[in-house]
């Protein structure tokens, strides 16, 4: 007779397998709230997949009723790719109608597969998704799938509708017999298990498709669920734009909705809440404890700036990549927690704006936290930066750079490097930091003009102390409107003219405010001996109002030509000109600056009442040795002395000071400036060719060069003939080029690397003020992620308003698993 109870051996083994059961029935829920790039959730399973994770929630810790419905718990579970026929172990109806509305996944045919161990090297090729027929026609095997986990290959309709006596490896284990596999494929496809498994997956599709499954309410309430969550998901991504574009910070003290000091973003959700039907039905829910992943967390927050700052560099470099030649514009700061930023900004000429034009853009890519501001280190970080970019720096055609030593030093600068590893990639020397310089030459080129700007700080410093002297400033000044004192920027010397013409168009007011303010009892000692002092020995002083008519006139003709350049499309023709234009100015004005100077002064004076008369000062004789030669010594009269001491030197020191500073401007006129105006470029066809043929030596490196001399000579003599009247500039060249196709590809290649070249750095200076406003003293903790996140959104707005909102919240969906639905 047979044992009744079982032996422990067998009770032994009976427990492993219940334990294996358990074991494997382990976390399988997880993987329906678990996806990869490729996976897109199901609209019918989600509805059944939140109960099923609530109950268990609620049997397995009552504790978690007491959750803060205001709290973010956004965890994220473990990737798993739902995809692979190696996680089809515990299949179940929600499962299989997953699957089924997905359908089968393939890697990529391009893709190579893993070989195998043994010495036969053998592996699965895609050639087995076709069947090949008899006749000759060839169909696809879309039941069959390949899994990477596993490297074998499995029946896609076997696995999730077999039967339990089905034994077959495609519909098991899976397959690796890689030198049998054509003749198993062919065995198993007639088999008639396969097909009975085939029509199940047919007909349960078709049912999808027509929208006629059994659990079609449940459905149709799980894509309701799907929109609402959607729909909260659109309306994060359009507050994170805003507060981004604006510079606004996001987080406050804490992150709980209906909080005081709970942030911006919070704020603005709360009254989104309050007239949107979508936020208003979200907000309840978390209200009510209906839900506690709510999506609005600063992980949340970080995730969606920087997938939208991801989607706008992407097209940033797609842009540069298509305009082939680019300018790196390189510039550095610190920020409030002392750290040095470095501000990467990339110039090209954009191809892809329309099909018929072109333009010239510049576009911001990120800050680079330096640690090494040598040049070695700079030059590294920017290399990096580039091969992360994917960028190639043999396409680098301009550098531009302000003018500090570890940049342009010609020994150990960043240009310098860069030169050496592409002599193609011109250094330009920043055109506004080389007006700056100059003006800074001429301020130090004697004494008196140091002093003159001293007295001008002086005076701003004096009212600016105290409230109640502005007040008495803005008493003296009421009838002027938008003038008032303001002090000397250290770095930006041609805005120095705000500064200046206060005094220079109202003396005679600035002089009684401080006389006012010497009289007034409550100013202290100090101040009334300053006051008394600018206004007795400077503002009616005839020198001062004479070097003020002169420095009015000079700083404004720079500072026009100084924002000219700061222009973002500015290209080197146009400074060439400008440069021209201003070094002509300087010098007309040495000729008849003094005398116009003369009578402006004498204007102020007599609107001051006080003398138009230089001082004469005492001439000291020294005592000559009897060894001595006596020469006869010139004496100027004290205007005499004025012009020569004073007006020749600041002058003449600015013309020296043009010439050593724009040098590299000289060279890009010899070398592109017959590509400036085609209509008066070289009559004679000789020297047109010697022209272009040094063109061809200039842009060749490694034995290859942008264009070649003689056809781009052809080029230019047929578009001297055919260029339409006006186009005249060469981005108008350039634009008709393009009209006309491929040409003309010599000037093609020849125009874009002319209005590559960057001539300013004013884009990375922008950049900081942008810095300044995002990483403030409240936020100085902020990680570098976050900064050039908000930094793109903010700078490069005009690209964020082009992302597709609907792709973004796909991409989003798919990044991570998801609590909840949103595909």
């Amino acid at each position: 007779m047979p044992k009744r109870q079982l032996s422990g051996h067998q009770k032994r083994i009976k427990k492993q397998k219940t334990e294996a059961l358990i074991n494997s029935q382990k976390g399988a829920i997880k993987k329906f709230f678990s996806s990869n790039e490729n996976v897109q959730s199901s609209v019918e399973e989600y509805e059944n997949l939140v109960i099923d994770v609530a109950e268990n929630l609620e049997s397995s810790n009552e504790s978690s009723r007491d959750i803060n419905q205001n709290e973010a718990l956004n965890i994220e579970c473990a990737p798993v790719n739902i995809d692979d026929p190696c996680n089809w172990d515990n299949m179940d109806q929600k499962l299989r109608d997953l699957l089924v509305e997905r359908g089968p996944v393939r890697r990529n045919g391009d893709a190579t597969f893993p070989k195998d161990d043994n010495e036969k090297s053998r592996h699965f090729s895609s050639v087995h998704y076709i069947r090949h027929l008899p006749n000759g026609e060839k169909h696809d095997r879309k039941w069959l799938v390949y899994s990477e986990a596993l490297n074998k290959v499995f029946c896609f309709c076997c696995k999730l509708f077999k039967n339990e006596g089905n034994k077959t490896q495609l519909a098991n284990d899976g397959f690796q017999d890689w030198k049998n596999i054509g003749d198993r494929l062919k065995s198993h496809e007639t088999n008639w298990e396969h097909l009975t498994c085939m029509n199940k997956w047919i007909e349960l599709e078709r049912r999808f498709q027509k929208n006629q499954t059994i659990d079609k309410s449940v459905q149709e309430r799980v894509i309701k669920e799907r929109e609402h969550w959607r729909g909260v998901l659109l309306r994060e991504i359009a507050l994170v734009e805003a507060l981004a574009q604006n510079n606004l910070p996001f987080r406050g003290e804490n992150e709980k909705i209906y909080q005081r000091n709970n942030g911006n973003f919070l704020c603005f959700i709360q009254m989104m809440g309050k007239f949107d039907l979508v936020m208003q039905e979200h907000l309840r829910r978390i209200e009510k404890g209906e839900i506690h992943n709510h999506y609005l967390s600063h992980k949340i927050q970080n995730e969606l700036i920087q997938m939208l700052a991801a989607e706008v560099k992407s097209k940033i470099v797609t842009t540069i990549k298509a305009a082939k030649y680019y300018s790196v514009i390189l510039d550095c700061t610190p920020d409030v927690s002392h750290e040095e930023q470095m501000s990467l900004v990339v110039r090209c000429v954009d191809i892809s704006t329309s099909p018929i034009e072109v333009r010239v853009s510049e576009f911001f890519l990120e800050f680079l936290k330096v640690d090494d501001t040598t040049g070695l280190g700079l030059f590294c970080a920017l290399q990096e930066v580039l091969v992360s970019l994917q960028l190639d720096i043999g396409d680098l055609r301009g550098q531009g750079y302000d003018n500090g030593s570890n940049m342009k030093g010609k020994n150990k600068g960043v240009q310098t490097r860069v030169l050496e590893v592409n002599p193609r990639a011109f250094y330009t020397p920043c055109g506004c930091h080389s007006l700056n310089l100059v003006l800074c030459d001429m301020a130090n080129s004697c004494s008196k003009a140091k002093t003159f700007f001293g007295v001008v700080q002086r005076l701003y410093m004096l009212f600016s102390s105290s409230i109640q002297r502005w007040a008495i400033l803005k008493d003296n000044l009421k009838d002027v409107k938008g003038l008032t004192l303001k002090t000397l920027s250290q770095t930006r010397w041609e805005s120095r003219i705000e500064s200046i013409k206060p005094i220079r168009y109202h003396p005679s007011k600035l002089r009684d405010a401080l006389v006012d303010l010497a009289n007034d009892p409550t100013t202290d000692s100090m101040a009334q001996s300053e006051a008394k002092s600018l206004a007795k020995n400077e503002l009616e002083n005839f020198e001062f109002l004479f070097a003020m008519a002169i420095w009015y006139k000079l700083l404004f003709a720079v500072n026009i030509v100084s924002k000219f350049l700061q222009s973002e499309d500015m290209c080197i023709d146009l400074v060439i000109e400008k440069l021209k234009g201003l070094i002509d100015y300087f010098e007309n004005y040495r000729k008849v600056g003094f005398a116009e100077a003369m009578v402006d002064a004498t204007e102020m004076a007599n609107e001051m009442g006080i003398e138009p008369k230089f001082v004469e000062k005492r001439i000291i004789q020294r005592k000559k040795q009897f060894d001595e030669d006596v020469t006869d010594e010139v004496t100027h009269s004290a205007e005499e002395s004025m012009r020569v001491n004073y007006f020749l030197v600041i002058v003449d020191k600015a013309l020296s000071s043009f010439k050593d500073r724009f040098q590299q401007f000289e060279v890009y006129e010899k070398n592109f400036g017959f590509l400036f105006d085609l209509e008066k470029a070289s009559s004679s066809d000789e020297c047109l060719k010697n022209h272009c043929t040094n063109l061809e030596e200039v842009l060749k490196h490694g034995g290859v060069s942008d264009t070649v001399g003689r056809d781009l000579f052809v080029e230019l003599k047929c578009l001297k003939q055919v260029l339409p009247r006006g186009a005249q500039k060469p981005i108008e060249v350039l634009n008709y080029i393009k009209l006309m196709a491929d040409s003309f590809p010599n000037a093609w290649n020849a125009y874009r690397v002319l209005l590559t070249i960057s001539v300013s750095v004013a884009s990375g200076e922008r950049s900081f003020s942008k810095l300044k406003l995002i990483k403030n003293y409240l936020r100085s903790t902020m990680s570098q992620e976050r900064l050039n996140g908000l930094a793109m959104l903010s700078i490069e707005n005009d690209l964020v308003k082009e992302v597709d909102y609907t792709n973004l919240i796909d991409s989003f969906a798919s990044r991570n698993a998801r609590r909840v639905i949103f595909k």
